[in-house]
């Protein structure tokens, strides 16, 4: 999934950077799918982020409170699920957000009195 992201964005980058003719109605609306696809896998992976956390900090209670050792591998597994889902998740919604400034450059693009500044 990074790699596919991340090809898109250069991809799409490419696409305003080129002085070429285009038809940016038809580009837009492309866009506008694949910022649904990738919208969808970051709300799905925050769900499934929020639930490994969750267990996390409920399994970290559970041996707070009981000195369960039974329970520390369970934790420290938990834990390396969750940091790659959190660095994962942060790609996402990093991507997600730069998608919606590209639209914005695209319509510009359509409209010339619309316009947003980069940043």
């Amino acid at each position: 999934m990074k790699k596919r992201i991340l090809a898109y964005l250069e991809y799409i980058d490419g696409l305003l950077a080129s002085d070429e003719e285009r038809d940016w109605e038809r580009e837009t609306a492309l866009h506008l799918n694949q910022i649904k696809f990738f919208a969808h896998e970051r709300l799905v992976h925050l769900l499934v982020f929020i639930l490994v956390a969750l267990c996390t900090v409920m399994c970290i209670l559970a041996y707070v409170i009981s000195e369960i050792l039974m329970l520390l591998p369970l934790i420290v597994m938990l834990f390396v699920l969750l940091i790659p889902y959190c660095m994962h998740y942060y790609l996402l919604e990093n991507s997600v957000q730069r998608m919606y400034q590209q639209y914005d450059e695209m319509v510009g693009k359509m409209h010339p009195y619309f316009s947003m500044k980069k940043g």
